[in-house]
């Protein structure tokens, strides 16, 4: 059993809770409150892509017929139910294509179970757009730092650590809308604790969606309960039987608290290129250009006898999947990734889709990889060779790949990730009045009309 008198003898619960109670909007840098709006950019352009996507769409049909009202908009969808049915529809489509934002320190996708708890709240009860960015840059702080504490043996021992992990973002966030006090956050904290769930297990199926729902629906039930002084225990992180202990060998507890006001998480946060786990973009990044090489365009990918991968362990632990049946599954891929971008040249939802699983030719070249781990290599970095007949070698190596922390996307290029993903989901949203109003939503003073541009239309 894990020795818990050193990690217990920290306390976090009450100082994190302390530090959301008392931060107000005039303690946010600049830059946090911009990244915090790219946060959301990002966010609205992948839960628009995912709108009718099958998982969606299922889960919508069950889930619907238990809402207790029309409060929130499900997004894209032409669909209206109760608040918490909605923030838990929205973290699905959020992150059912793999395409959301990424914390690179504990591999989180941050906004997901936050953003749609706070957009949901401000739908039913009238919320300034500054006061729904604080929550929510509030909410990713703690569900980070409390990432960082139990990474990297959470998720190693079987965590999905956007689920279990995201429930305290939701709760800390819907607290802040609700101007809980510090007690009643630590209590919200416990009602979370009880809740944190989820699985790597359920990685490539439509069951991680019902781990990413609950975090944000079971992280606003928290906060409600936390309002009407539903207690729980004192110390629901850093207990000998609290989260932190139980779900993780060796936690850091001091990592939750320290430089607490100074040090915002949600600028390590990253936006993919490619609708896929993070670990997979500089390999499709590799593999694009690779794809253009003169000399394999000549001889033709018939010519390729072996194809090495090269990276972070972490590379082969999340994406050695051969044979994948789905395009959910392919989204964790490397056999499928690499295929797919050499083949097709192209890495976008259409390559990660059912039917481009289906290409039986894609699966042949996939069985030819070969990985090689190299702890030396950044998760951001990787490194793909070709071997062709002849002895003949063409490799490509990416240092940082681009949307990584060392070569972030732009703001114009998450503008057009909001046009190119809206155009896909069919939604029939028009991209340019949310852009227009995520970038200004500091100055709203109802935010929750934000949501008008992306109701959408019913599928006929």
């Amino acid at each position: 059993m894990t020795n818990t008198a050193n990690h217990s003898a920290v306390d976090v619960s009450f100082p994190l809770a302390k530090f959301v109670q008392h931060c107000r909007w005039s303690d946010i840098p600049e830059v946090v409150r911009h990244e915090a709006k790219r946060s959301l950019l990002n966010y609205f352009s992948t839960a628009l892509s995912a709108c009718f996507d099958p998982t969606i769409e299922r889960a919508a049909q069950v889930y619907g017929r238990f809402s207790a009202g029309p409060q929130a908009t499900v997004i894209g969808r032409g669909q209206r139910v109760d608040m918490l049915t909605a923030a838990a529809l929205n973290t699905m489509a959020a992150n059912v294509f793999d395409f959301d934002d990424t914390h690179i320190p504990t591999i989180i996708h941050p906004t997901a179970p936050v953003a749609p708890a706070v957009f949901a709240w401000s739908e039913t009860h009238r919320t300034s757009g500054i006061d729904l960015l604080l929550g929510f840059i509030l909410g990713v702080e703690a569900e980070c730092r409390i990432g960082n504490a139990v990474s990297p043996g959470h998720y190693a021992r079987g965590w999905h650590i956007t689920s279990t992990c995201g429930v305290f973002g939701s709760a800390l966030a819907t607290g802040k809308l609700l101007d809980l006090s510090t007690q009643q956050l630590v209590w919200a904290l416990g009602s979370a604790s009880a809740q944190a769930s989820g699985l790597v297990e359920t990685l490539g199926t439509m069951s991680k969606s019902v781990s990413m729902g609950n975090a944000a629906r079971n992280g606003m039930v928290s906060a409600l309960l936390a309002q009407q002084d539903f207690d729980g225990p004192a110390r629901p992180l850093e207990g000998v039987r609290g989260f932190l202990n139980v779900t993780a060998d060796t936690p850091d507890c001091q990592s939750i608290v320290s430089e607490l006001g100074s040090r915002w998480e949600i600028l390590n946060n990253t936006y993919k290129l490619f609708p896929c786990g993070v670990v997979l973009n500089p390999v499709l990044e590799a593999c694009l250009t690779l794809s253009t090489n003169t000399e394999l365009v000549k001889q033709g990918l018939g010519a390729i006898e072996r194809i090495e991968l090269t990276g972070h362990p972490l590379l082969r632990q999340r994406t050695d999947r051969p044979n994948v049946a789905t395009g959910r599954e392919s989204q964790v891929s490397a056999q499928h990734a690499v295929a797919v971008a050499l083949t097709r040249g192209k890495a976008g939802l259409a390559e990660f889709s059912d039917q481009a699983v289906a290409d039986t030719t894609l699966r042949a070249l996939g069985q030819k990889i070969a990985f090689i781990d190299d702890a030396s290599f950044a998760v951001e970095a990787a490194k793909v060779k070709l071997h062709l007949r002849g002895g003949q070698s063409l490799e490509v190596a990416i240092d940082i790949a681009r949307g990584a922390r060392g070569r972030p996307l732009s703001d114009q290029d998450l503008e057009n990730k909001v046009r190119t993903l809206c155009e896909y989901g069919g939604s029939g949203c028009d991209p340019e009045p949310l852009i227009e109003a995520v970038w200004s939503m500091d100055q709203a003073t109802d935010v929750g009309q934000l949501m008008r541009c992306v109701v959408g239309c019913a599928k006929s």
